[in-house]
């Protein structure tokens, strides 16, 4: 699938959304105002937004995974991976006050990150993905969607950067073969109240699978993933809205909490 926007139109929409993430406010649907837009010219936009968010001065860090699961491609209506790109001030340790004013549509979710040691190729496996890695951490993703959410598409949600605001990460750091990844399992908290639950298995059959796929699709577009990234490998639960005041922890069990505090 090719594109249909011209470069100036790409542009305008990188600029619209870039304005929308600093008035922290939502756009109307792209895909009702473009109906012939593609997947790629989503990644087009996407790549121009953080072209200039790099030129403007900040820093990144890693890539995240999104939709890789059957629960999440059920709430979203959306039935293929995508991945979007994270910012060093978008990383937060676990246990911060998080401003809840800065997201729009905040929701959060569960989720395993992976610190790459090595570069990751195109047509990797799950044991590339494994060697490749320095470590695994649990973490949370906070989404903030800065296009309306009814009746979004993917190509929606991949210019806005499949959707990554934020992400809170653990203190407890694993190698990857020291755990069994696919049977990582965790309960989301929300206050006291249990309101999701999930094993690692839910991306894709096994998360380094999710790692596996971001490393082909970056080669699609020109790029690969470097040493010392750090990939979000995707959700295993669905998304939980949170408000301003909600106190947030993922328990991982063997591999220790995450939590942070929306004010």
């Amino acid at each position: 699938m090719s594109g249909t926007l011209a470069p100036d139109e790409v542009a305008a929409i990188a600029d619209e959304l870039a304005a929308a993430e600093r008035a922290r406010t939502t756009v109307p649907l792209l895909t009702a105002r473009h109906p012939g837009m593609t997947v790629d010219d989503a990644y087009a936009v996407q790549a121009e937004w953080r072209r200039r968010a790099v030129a403007a001065g900040r820093r990144p860090v890693g890539r995240k995974i999104g939709l890789t699961s059957k629960v999440m491609q059920a709430a979203t209506g959306i039935d293929e991976p995508d991945y979007g790109a994270i910012f060093e001030d978008m990383v937060m340790p676990s246990g911060a006050d998080v401003e809840h004013a800065r997201f729009s549509n905040v929701r959060v979710e569960v989720e395993l990150a992976f610190r790459l040691a090595a570069p990751v190729e195109a047509g990797a496996t799950v044991d590339d993905v494994v060697r490749a890695t320095e470590y695994v951490v649990p973490a949370l993703e906070i989404l903030s969607s800065r296009i309306a959410l009814e009746g979004r598409t993917i190509v929606d949600t991949i210019s806005d950067n499949a959707a990554m605001g934020g992400m809170v990460v653990g203190d407890t750091r694993v190698a990857p073969d020291d755990v069994d990844l696919p049977w990582v399992a965790a309960v989301l908290y929300r206050g006291e109240e249990i309101e999701e639950s999930g094993v690692a298995a839910a991306v894709l059959g096994h998360p380094a699978l999710g790692v596996a796929w971001l490393a082909t699709k970056l080669a699609q577009h020109g790029e690969r993933l470097e040493a010392g990234e750090l990939v979000l490998a995707g959700s295993f639960t669905r998304p939980v809205w949170v408000h301003a005041g909600d106190v947030v922890r993922a328990d991982f069990r063997d591999l220790g909490t995450v939590s942070c505090r929306f004010v």
